[in-house]
């Protein structure tokens, strides 16, 4: 199987299964002992907490671990709003599930919602900022690089308008972290979500970035770990493998980027040459790795499928909301036609992908554009 969906998910790096095993096995101590074995876990937990923050340019005490890039964005959003009263949210159009799900709730707890402009290219206008009313507080979110297209964001210019305002802005990063720089200081958030998994480590662990300055409540109760807004005791092994994943991520991110991007463009050349292949986003400011298409005359689903018997792993969109059938809603967003949408995949590369797996997808591709005719 060639695997080619590591925005869904990427497999585990075997340095940071080997990061991980000690905490598996023989370190099993809990982190909040007094005693050696706890210490060795309390250890382990510092250190992976100092590279996940050196891989965006904070400091440790910034870093609270999670479950996900999905428990961080709720933590986020719904941990700030449940300390002001309900005012205006401002959000991106192609935001990921897992934000605008908490969103949908704090619209029923009296927020109003307002979507930011959105241009044809797949990214939001960073210079146009929908003015909020005189009362009430602010806050937005945006999404780093989209899931599907790929598509990165200015992020600095909105954030410079939600400070000027009083406001509060969170960045969903988990698709750029390990693919692009990322200095939280230079994007101006107050809150960013990471996870390990797409990063090349565990499923299960993820990270919320947080600004000394943020009035955040906590979602839960019962215990003192992450500054008490995380209960609970860690899951040592998968923070462990965290931090040994943001390290590698920072150290080979030049050699990882150059590779991927080599790959995508030799992708997008053999797209380009087949008839009736459109690609979306294709002038906009991109992930290395990511390229969503549509095949004119195919359904996406089952361009997945057929794909799958040839031995080729690609997605039709979000795993998050993959098997509805129903065409992307990000690409709904951007004005594309809803036909045109309903036959778009997703091609994720990773750092273990080839130059030859490339050219073998475009070669299956053209044998099924044959058989299709």
């Amino acid at each position: 199987m060639i695997y080619l969906d590591h925005n869904a998910t990427t497999p585990l790096d075997e340095r940071v299964l080997d990061a991980m095993l000690p905490y598996l096995r023989g370190f099993y101590g809990n982190p909040s002992a007094l005693y050696r074995l706890g210490r060795l876990s309390r250890t382990a937990l510092d250190t992976a907490r100092l590279e996940v923050a050196q891989l965006v340019g904070v400091n440790p005490s910034q870093v609270l671990f999670t479950s996900g890039g999905t428990e961080s964005n709720h933590l986020a959003l719904l941990g700030l709003a449940r300390g002001l009263s309900p005012g205006v949210w401002f959000h991106g159009r192609t935001e990921h599930p897992s934000v605008m799900a908490p969103l949908k709730e704090l619209e029923r707890q009296g927020w109003l919602l307002e979507a930011l402009p959105l241009k044809a290219s797949g990214a939001h206008d960073p210079e146009v900022f929908l003015e909020a009313p005189q009362k009430g507080p602010v806050a937005a979110t945006l999404m780093l690089a989209n899931n599907e297209t790929g598509v990165i964001e200015r992020v600095a210019p909105l954030a410079e308008q939600i400070r000027a305002a009083g406001g509060w802005l969170h960045v969903d990063a988990v698709q750029g972290a390990g693919k692009i720089p990322l200095d939280f200081g230079a994007l101006g958030a107050h809150t960013l979500s990471l996870s390990a998994h797409k990063l090349y480590g565990p499923k299960g662990v993820g990270a919320l970035i947080v600004a000394p300055e943020v009035p955040l409540t906590p979602m839960m109760w019962g215990g003192g770990q992450e500054s008490g807004f995380r209960p609970g005791t860690e899951s040592v092994a998968g923070i462990v493998g965290f931090g040994q994943a943001a390290r590698l991520a920072r150290l080979e991110l030049t050699s990882r980027r150059d590779h991927l991007l080599d790959l995508r463009m030799r992708l997008e050349a053999g797209l380009l040459a087949l008839d009736a292949v459109t690609i979306f986003a294709f002038e906009a400011l991109r992930l290395p790795n990511t390229v969503q298409f549509s095949v004119k005359g195919f359904d996406g689903e089952a361009l997945v499928m057929l794909l799958d018997r040839r031995g080729f792993a690609v997605s039709s969109g979000s795993a998050c909301q993959s098997g509805g059938g129903a065409p992307s809603p990000v690409l709904l967003a951007m004005g594309v036609d809803e036909t045109l949408a309903k036959g778009a995949i997703r091609v994720s590369l990773g750092v273990s992908n080839t130059q030859e797996e490339v050219d073998r997808l475009i070669e299956t591709l053209k044998d099924l554009r044959h058989l299709n005719q």
